[in-house]
């Protein structure tokens, strides 16, 4: 027996890592296929998550849509398995969670980026790169020479003999 189904469910909290991550409550597209088979019920399918982070050099906010491959095995109550971790149907309902949150947290980027391309932020001062393309400062001075910065250059002029 088969069983096609497509349904927006609500994103359970902490689906994420601490940069980016599925906000609770948003919606989660799945597209699953329910197929019974001698040990339980295989379900496998896709599901669609909204993520919204954080860029880990240029510090902006990062919005992205992200498509997961699911696919458990969901076994009948009684049955013995060798897995002794093997998801079970409780009564007529399989819980998905599981499922989803080790496809969506494994799937995400461990340094999340606005671009492939960020040029993060000056470690002087703190500006975009991204956004201030031909950003400089002034050649820096050691501080343990910045008490010589008020002498002059000497100048080849000959000096007064007297």
């Amino acid at each position: 027996m088969l069983k096609e189904v497509t349904r927006v469910a609500e994103a359970p909290a902490d689906l994420g890592i601490e940069v980016i991550g599925v906000p609770p409550g948003s919606p989660v597209d799945l597209d699953l296929r329910l197929e019974s088979v001698v040990e339980g019920v295989l379900v496998t399918g896709t599901a669609v998550v909204r993520l919204r982070g954080t860029c880990a050099r240029c510090l902006e906010e990062i919005s992205a849509t992200e498509e997961v491959d699911l696919q458990e095995l969901y076994c009948y109550p009684g049955k013995e398995l060798d897995d002794a971790e093997a998801l079970r149907i409780e009564g007529e309902l399989i819980d998905l969670e599981p499922v989803l949150r080790d496809a969506v947290v494994l799937d995400l980027p461990f340094t999340p980026l606005c671009r492939p391309d960020c040029a993060g932020l000056c470690p002087d001062c703190g500006a975009n790169l991204n956004n201030e393309e031909d950003h400089s400062h002034a050649d820096a001075i050691d501080p343990r020479w910045q008490g010589l910065t008020g002498w002059t250059e000497p100048t080849n002029e000959p000096k007064n003999k007297e």
